[in-house]
């Protein structure tokens, strides 16, 4: 799959650029038990925003909980080199290969497929996403290539509802 524009929403940047998604292959390890969001449905999960305006998650990628803050303006998903070594991806610096502007500066990013990601009772298979190398990003971003498979989203109230 080719995506022509690109944008990774970090702070208020938008990244552009030629970016073909690539399989990493790595063995993960076995999966720890999943977290629970603020509330839950069978198809239906609500958020709710924290000070900031953000809505933070517990999400299960691989089988291991991570926190993410849901990004309605990232295009892929995209975690942080230290979450991608806790999922048990081990990235060399070869496998960085595509570069995206972000609000600091250009940014080499490593292009992946997430088997499964699960928020509560909704679970999307095979999830285009980027890694971010270490210490540039603070927190994993839950973006468009998990969001747009989803039957719906919506924000009202300071409340961010998903429904699978």
């Amino acid at each position: 799959m080719d995506f022509k524009t690109v944008a990774i929403l970090i702070g208020l940047a938008v990244a552009t650029g030629a970016l073909v998604p690539a399989v990493m292959t790595a063995r993960l390890p076995e999966p720890a038990a999943p977290a629970i969001p603020v509330a839950a449905g069978p198809a239906t999960v609500a958020l709710h925003a924290v000070g900031n305006g953000h809505f933070l998650a517990d999400v299960v990628v691989e089988g291991r909980s991570l926190r993410m803050v849901v990004d309605t303006g990232a295009t892929l998903c995209a975690l942080s080199e230290e979450d991608a070594g806790r999922l048990g991806l081990r990235l060399q610096p070869g496998d960085f290969t595509r570069e995206v502007a972000t609000a600091n500066g250009m940014v080499r990013v490593a292009p992946v497929r997430l088997a499964h990601v699960q928020i509560g009772g909704i679970g999307v298979r095979d999830v285009e996403a980027v890694v971010i190398p270490r210490g540039r990003l603070g927190t994993s971003l839950l973006g468009m290539s998990f969001l747009k498979r989803l039957r719906d989203f919506s924000i009202a109230g300071g409340r961010l509802t998903l429904r699978g």
